[in-house]
């Protein structure tokens, strides 16, 4: 299967590799890779999650020093950690269902359920079935025969995916744990956060196809094909965005959304945001859009920038290729201060202090991605505070973790008599640990619509 999805991204002239060269970061979607049916997806991703478990768990448990984790679950009621570490295809957790991770002497995890139901081949059930009473029972016989010293529980104040066992589940636990035991759980948090935001090699070798997708489909939608000016609205366009992605079975974890820059508006500089919705598309306008999707449990967030030609210009204007080429050197200002053990607030500063340096008009608002489009790991930046984010953006960059390369520089444009505009992009891309790569390039050109 893996060997598909290889021919898959040499087709759309996408490398999994992360050595790629400058003329791939900057280059443009032409076209989209095949996507693979539901059917086809159960192997690669199962390989993926049976190679995580194999492979990257042990590893962030010895990390974050527990001896054991529990996973804890009830059906419709799931700790939403649960659909990243079971196989595909699974729709819920099936009444209650009780994942253990036991560390052994070798360093390697041991896994199972406590579970009425099978889970794949991944997870052997250790309980015969009976009662829900004789369920917890044997959960803490099982805890008794190995005797971890940390035990670790998705409790968190503070991040949220790290904080997916209810209230009720928690106290049943504790219920039915000798006190020896209820002394030794601890919050697992660490650990979730390490679990969401590490990507193995399998997961980089088929993210680049889930970001040319997002990024071929804002190609189409941005052109000629979806938009006719002085006809299309902002609205058609991101419905468009949003059922083709549905077509190709690519569900948006947001609604897509498209808004419009245009000379003579009134302008205010201070604004966060610069840009208006629910208008039709005219000639002379900026359009900006911001889509996500995710595919193969990779999920990507991806905004693009579009102009439309008056009947006279045969090319977007020299002021927009300045601003965009702006935009651009913001993003490698940006990602060369990424630095394996610096925080994301320490990033956010670096990268304040340069652009300010450079008379650079910027925000950040950078985020991982991951499992889930605003993944857990390293805050850089929020759209509505530049300076240090508690907690979120304390947390230390790591290596083989995905980012979306978020943000926005403003300046003044002489084609619209110095009117105030705003480049808005985001690229999604991957820390190895050294340098940060763009998995389906960056927009460096504009999209034109004629």
């Amino acid at each position: 299967m893996f060997k598909k999805l290889a021919l898959m991204l040499a087709l759309s002239g996408v490398s999994g590799q992360l050595g790629a060269t400058e003329a791939a970061q900057g280059r443009e979607i032409n076209t989209l890779p095949d996507v693979l049916s539901f059917k086809e997806r159960v192997a690669p991703i199962n390989e993926m999650v049976t190679d995580r478990l194999d492979n990257l768990l042990p590893k962030l448990m010895q990390e974050a020093d527990l001896d054991m984790w529990l996973v804890i679950n009830r059906e419709y009621g799931e700790d939403k950690l649960f659909y990243t570490l079971v196989p595909q295809p699974t729709f819920a957790a099936r009444r209650t269902t009780l994942l253990v991770f036991s560390k052994q002497p070798d360093g390697s995890v041991e896994r199972f359920s406590v579970s009425r139901y099978p889970i794949g081949d991944l997870y052997p059930t250790v309980w015969e079935g009976g009662s829900k009473a004789q369920q917890w029972q044997r959960l803490a016989e099982v805890i008794a025969e190995r005797d971890p010293k940390r035990i670790g529980i998705n409790i968190s104040e503070d991040w949220a995916l790290a904080d997916g066992l209810s209230v009720g589940l928690h106290n049943k636990l504790l219920e039915n744990l000798p006190k020896k035991y209820q002394k030794r759980l601890v919050s697992a948090e660490d650990l979730v956060i390490r679990w969401l935001e590490t990507r193995s090699e399998k997961e980089l070798q088929v993210y680049p196809t889930a970001v040319t997708l997002a990024r071929g489909v804002i190609a189409e939608a941005f052109s000629n094909k979806v938009i006719t000016p002085g006809v299309t609205t902002t609205d058609d366009v991101a419905w468009y965005l949003r059922e083709r992605f549905e077509a190709l079975q690519l569900r948006p974890w947001f609604q897509p959304y498209v808004n419009i820059q245009r000379q003579g508006d009134k302008v205010n500089k201070n604004a966060p945001f610069l840009g208006e919705y629910n208008r039709v598309i005219l000639p002379g306008d900026i359009i900006h859009t911001d889509v996500g999707i995710c595919y193969l449990n990779q999920c990507t967030d991806t905004q693009e920038m579009g102009y439309v030609l008056k009947l006279n210009e045969t090319d977007v204007p020299k002021g927009l290729k300045s601003a965009l080429k702006l935009g651009n050197h913001w993003q490698d200002i940006l990602t060369r201060n990424f630095k394996t053990g610096l925080t994301g607030n320490q990033i956010l500063a670096n990268t304040i202090k340069q652009s300010e340096a450079e008379n650079i008009i910027s925000s950040t608002y950078t985020h991982p991605l991951g499992f889930v489009g605003h993944a857990p790991g390293p805050t850089i930046g929020m759209w509505d505070n530049q300076g240090p984010t508690p907690v979120q953006g304390d947390w230390k960059l790591y290596p083989d973790t995905v980012y979306a390369i978020e943000g926005n520089v403003k300046m003044q444009l002489p084609e619209w008599n110095n009117q105030w505009i705003q480049i808005k992009l985001e690229q999604d891309a991957v820390f190895d640990g050294k340098s940060v790569w763009y998995l389906a390039g960056r927009q460096t050109k504009w999209h034109l619509i004629r």
